[in-house]
């Protein structure tokens, strides 16, 4: 049995499953409860939180209070909390995952995470030229996919610093 027919079956042997939570729109007073997290510490905790932005794999996108359920894969990019009073707060994430529970509380889980405003663009300009001169040279092919992954996050970290 395919496990869609699975759980349309099991549904419908319980109604009460039926009555999940509904979607509606977000409201102003609406918050949602964020942990933004690394493998080893959290990085950023709140219950006050009005909108955060992600770099999801299938395109930027902006979660509010009252979103759908799901798991969003993270490409390197920028996490944006946005608290109430308007006030913004930004991260660069190399990669992980956003998930979006029942209950409006968001939990990212990032690889490698730090403050925007910690990076150097003269550094970060500096690693990215290294990575490439490895990812074209004449190493091991294991050495040129690192070299070329490292690229990949250096570029789309010089992108967030140029758009900051």
């Amino acid at each position: 049995m395919s496990a869609l027919r699975l759980l349309s079956s099991a549904a419908k042997r319980t109604p009460s499953a039926l009555a999940l939570q509904r979607r509606g729109y977000a409201e102003v007073s609406d918050k949602i409860k964020l942990s933004l997290v690394l493998p080893h510490q959290a990085i950023f905790t709140s219950a006050d939180v009005v909108q955060v932005n992600i770099t999801a794999a299938s395109g930027d996108m902006g979660i509010l209070a009252n979103h759908v359920p799901s798991i969003e894969p993270l490409r390197p990019g920028v996490v944006e909390v946005i608290e109430s009073g308007n006030t913004s707060k930004k991260w660069f994430a190399s990669g992980g995952f956003a998930n979006v529970h029942p209950g409006n509380t968001l939990t990212i889980n990032v690889v490698e995470g730090a403050p925007l405003e910690s990076f150097s663009p003269e550094v970060v300009r500096a690693n990215l030229q290294e990575a490439l001169r490895v990812a074209a040279g004449n190493g091991s092919e294991e050495d040129k996919l690192e070299a070329r992954i490292e690229a990949d996050v250096y570029e789309a970290l010089q992108h967030a610093l140029g758009s900051k």
